[in-house]
C-alpha cells in the first residue's frame, strides 16, 4: 500500500496536469446605442470578430431598443457593473446621464473605453472613432460643388445634444460657410430613425418648395428622406447626403436615390473598440486616441463599399 504522502502527491500532480493552462474566460460588454439598424449591427459583428481572435473572451453585445431610451442603456451598464465584466466598450446615447454611471465602473476598478461617441470623462481608457466634424464638412463641400456655391439646404439631424450629432452638424455648417451663395434654411431632428426622417423630410418639401439639398446627419434619417422625396415624383431633383454608407444607402446612390454618403466604417469601429476594451482588461497599454476614419462615398465609388 502507498503512504499517505505519496498518494496526495500523486493526486496533485494529476490535478495540476488534468488544469493545463490557465483558461480564466475574460468577461467584456460592448454597450452601443441600439441594435435596430445596419449600422450597429456592422459595429456588433466588427465587435464579435475581435472577440473570436482572442481566446478566452467571452464578449456580450448589448443595446436599449431605440437611441432615445438614454435610461434604458444606464441601466444596462449598471447590470454589466453589478456583474463586474473585465472591460466595458461604450457608445453613450447620452452624456449626463451616463457620466455618473461611468464614474461607478471606475469605481469598481473596470476600464471603459468609448467608442463612436466622444465625451469629456477623464477616466476613459481610449476614445475609438471616426471624426465626425469631419464627416459632416465632407458632406457640406460635396453640396456645396453640386449646387455651384448657391442654393438652399436643410438639415435633418440625430438626437439634440448627441455628440456624434452635433459635431456633423458643425462640419456641414463650416463647409456651406465658405459658400456664401448656400441658405441654410431649416435645421430639424428627427432622432435618427428612418419613419420620423421621412415625416420631416415630408414638411421641409411643403415649407421649402424651393428646397436643393438635403444633409441627413445619419442613413436612417437619409433614406426616410429619400423615400419622402420619391412619393412627391421628385427623385433626382433634390441632392442628399447620408452618414454611415450602410449597405441599403449604397444600393440608394448607384440607383440615384441617394447623391452621396460619407462611410465611417462600423466594423472597423467594433473591432477596435473591443480589441482595446480586451487590452485593458489585461492591463496592457492602449492608445488614448484610435481613429477609424471617413470616406466621402458617390456613385463612382460606391462599389468599393459595398457589402458582401
Amino acid at each position: 500500500m502507498k503512504s499517505f504522502p505519496v498518494v496526495l502527491a500523486a493526486a496533485l500532480l494529476a490535478a495540476s496536469c488534468s488544469r493545463g493552462p490557465s483558461t480564466k474566460t475574460i468577461d467584456v460588454a460592448l454597450v452601443v446605442k441600439a441594435l435596430d439598424s445596419e449600422w450597429w449591427q456592422r459595429v456588433k459583428a466588427g465587435a464579435e470578430e475581435a472577440a473570436r481572435a482572442n481566446p478566452g473572451v467571452r464578449l456580450a453585445v448589448l443595446a436599449p431598443e431605440r437611441e432615445i431610451n438614454i435610461d434604458q442603456q444606464v441601466g444596462i451598464l449598471e447590470d454589466q457593473i453589478t456583474k463586474h465584466v473585465a472591460a466595458l466598450a461604450v457608445a453613450p446615447a447620452g452624456v449626463s446621464e451616463i457620466l455618473p454611471v461611468l464614474d461607478k465602473a471606475k469605481a469598481a476598478g473596470i476600464p471603459v473605453v468609448i467608442m463612436d461617441t466622444d465625451i469629456n470623462w477623464a477616466s476613459k481608457v481610449s476614445f475609438v472613432g471616426a471624426d465626425n466634424r469631419h464627416a459632416g464638412r465632407l458632406a457640406g463641400e460635396y453640396i456645396a460643388k453640386v449646387l455651384g456655391g448657391k442654393g438652399k439646404v436643410a438639415v435633418i439631424r440625430g438626437i439634440l445634444g448627441v455628440a456624434t450629432h452635433e459635431d456633423r452638424l458643425a462640419g456641414f455648417q463650416e463647409a456651406v460657410a465658405g459658400a456664401p451663395g448656400i441658405q441654410l434654411v431649416a435645421v430639424q431632428p428627427a432622432n435618427s430613425e428612418r419613419a420620423l426622417g421621412m415625416s420631416v423630410m415630408e414638411n421641409l418639401l411643403t415649407t421649402y418648395p424651393g428646397l436643393n439639398a438635403v444633409f441627413a446627419t445619419n442613413d436612417q434619417m437619409a433614406l426616410g428622406a429619400v423615400e419622402a422625396i420619391a412619393a412627391r415624383g421628385m427623385t433626382g431633383k433634390i441632392t442628399v447626403v447620408g452618414v454611415d454608407a450602410t449597405g441599403e444607402a449604397i444600393h440608394a446612390i448607384e440607383a440615384g436615390r441617394l447623391a452621396a454618403d460619407v462611410a465611417l466604417h462600423p466594423e472597423a469601429l467594433g473591432n477596435k473598440a473591443v480589441t482595446a476594451a480586451i487590452q485593458a482588461a489585461k492591463g496592457q497599454p492602449v492608445e488614448r486616441t484610435i481613429t477609424t476614419g471617413e470616406t466621402l462615398i458617390t456613385k463612382e465609388n460606391a462599389q468599393s463599399e459595398r457589402q458582401p
